[in-house]
């Protein structure tokens, strides 16, 4: 096992792993903040650093089924959220490709 590289954003808001601070996202990703993970207020976001994706599954959410990956923290491995792969519903294929980060899942780390 080598050594692992992390990215480092820069922007006015950063927002990081609430466990190790380890850099994930900016505020300018940001798509939506309307939406709801298991742990309360969640955000959509477009892109999202230093994480690991888990195995797809199809899952079943209040606006129809998807398929999702959960996303983990690369330094520490704390599940953060999730990424959208596949909507089988029209009007939810926006989300395709897209990030999930639960709002207690993270900390502003700039």
């Amino acid at each position: 096992m080598g050594f692992k590289h992390r990215e480092y954003l820069t922007g006015d808001k950063i927002f990081g792993c609430h466990v190790c601070k380890t850099h994930l996202s900016t505020a300018e990703a940001i798509e939506s903040k309307h939406f709801n993970g298991q742990h309360g207020r969640a955000y959509l976001f477009t892109t999202v650093v230093n994480i690991v994706e888990g195995e797809p599954e199809d899952r079943p959410m209040t606006t129809g089924l998807h398929t999702v990956r959960d996303i983990s923290c690369s330094k520490c491995g704390e599940v953060l959220g999730w990424k959208y792969d596949k909507a089988y519903e029209a009007s939810q294929r926006y989300k395709e490709g897209k990030f999930i980060l639960e709002k207690a899942m993270t900390v502003d780390v700039q």
